[in-house]
């Protein structure tokens, strides 16, 4: 099925058209450039260091912001985003936000002190923010109910599948100098003009907009979904950031064991994805989001509890499942309980709630392990957290069932 384009590219709205796979394809590669903002920086964050720690003051927090400020760029500005989405234009949005976030994303191969490469990395992460908002935003207008739910699950699959390939990449061209990997954020310059003629801007008149979806926001499904996935991402982040702590507090010091460890984290987080349709169908959403919170809490508890270098690979892999299952299934119900003219704004509050937990992972778990003792204690805690939000999701789940009412008046498409 092909879509039935304007003659410009950036032409004013225009009604709801057939969509296909063309649209899919630059959707989903589209999503995929927001995982890329971290993973081709973290492997070369020690050459980062070496080249400008000894010359730079306060290095030590200036280098995690090289990595960690295009999420915090993310979470203030993706609300931002998602409103000048809605009064300007989905698609002119995404395109001038993917060229932006070549050129951003390529610029500090050129610098010469950390200083500037974090003021730009932060600029950068705007541009991811609107560039996830815009691809979201753009899969809930051009496609409804089942079809929606397919992509939305393509959209994770694909964000894994390049995440770990930059990983790889990032890594491999970081081992000859730490400039090479921002030279490979030049390549969406090459989506640019595709996204130009290959995506069309969804109708915002009032006539087109009103057979689009729901009248009214459900204000609480979209609360609970901004609440799960900031939990959901909270949670999620534990592993990448704490097991290298824990490793080496068992004795694994090898960078490489450490690596492995990491990559088969992300390697379950795809293997959760790829198995949310099945569950959806046999749980429902509230049953899946259950089974999300019971794996992310197990993995934890068993990370903690982790003696060997093996229990810790089962435990990140028991949790990576876990968090392989979070953003579809917090995502469908949040657009379901969006209206055609709210999209943009909506899904930027996900967006910036998803960047949000990633951020304050850490400090959480920082100011946790001061209260309660120590690491181990801390990830205690969450893993109980985690254990007692899957019990009250699944007790949920159970009385919907037996009673055989729709999950709720927005999610009733999505069981």
């Amino acid at each position: 099925m092909t879509s039935v384009h304007s003659a410009s590219p950036l032409a004013t709205p225009v009604a709801r058209q057939a969509t296909g796979r063309r649209e899919g394809l630059v959707l989903m590669l589209g999503s995929s450039l927001t995982v890329m903002g971290a993973v081709m920086v973290a492997p070369i964050l020690p050459k980062l260091g070496a080249e400008f720690g000894p010359l730079t003051p306060r290095a030590d927090l200036l280098l995690p912001l090289a990595v960690t400020g295009p999420a915090l760029a993310i979470a203030v500005c993706a609300p931002l985003a998602g409103w000048v989405a809605d009064r300007v234009g989905r698609k002119m949005l995404l395109v001038v936000a993917t060229l932006l976030y070549a050129l951003l994303g390529a610029v500090p191969a050129v610098l010469g002190d950390l200083l500037s490469i974090v003021a730009v990395r932060l600029l950068f992460g705007v541009t991811e923010a609107a560039v996830m908002t815009c691809c979201a935003a753009l899969i809930a207008d051009y496609w409804q109910g089942e079809e929606r739910l397919r992509y939305i699950n393509r959209q994770v699959v694909t964000i894994g599948l390049v995440g770990a390939l930059f990983f790889v990449l990032g890594g491999a061209l970081g081992e000859y100098s730490w400039r090479l990997p921002f030279l490979l954020y030049l390549l969406p310059l090459l989506l640019v003009p595709v996204m130009m003629k290959v995506l069309w801007e969804p109708a915002r008149s009032r006539s087109c907009v009103e057979m689009q979806g729901p009248q009214r926001v459900a204000i609480l499904s979209l609360v609970l979904g901004y609440v799960l996935i900031f939990g959901g991402m909270l949670l999620s982040f534990v592993v990448p950031v704490q097991a290298p702590i824990l490793l080496v507090g068992l004795g694994v010091t090898s960078s490489t064991l450490i690596g492995v460890t990491i990559g088969l984290g992300l390697l379950a987080t795809l293997g959760g994805s790829l198995a949310w349709p099945l569950l959806r169908r046999s749980l429902g959403i509230a049953g899946t989001h259950a089974v999300l919170l019971l794996l992310l809490g197990l993995g934890l508890w068993l990370l903690m509890r982790g003696q060997s270098y093996n229990q810790v690979l089962l435990a990140v892999v028991i949790h990576g499942l876990g968090a392989g299952l979070l953003v579809p299934n917090v995502m469908a119900p949040v657009m379901e309980a969006l209206t055609a003219r709210t999209r943009g704004r909506g899904l930027g509050g996900f967006t910036a709630c998803l960047y949000l937990g990633q951020f304050v992972s850490p400090l959480v778990v920082a100011g946790l392990g001061g209260f309660a003792g120590d690491l181990h204690h801390a990830i205690e805690w969450l893993a109980f957290a985690s254990l007692a939000a899957a019990l009250l999701w699944g007790i949920t789940a159970l009385s919907r069932r037996s009673s055989n009412a729709p999950e709720s008046s927005t999610h009733s498409s999505l069981k």
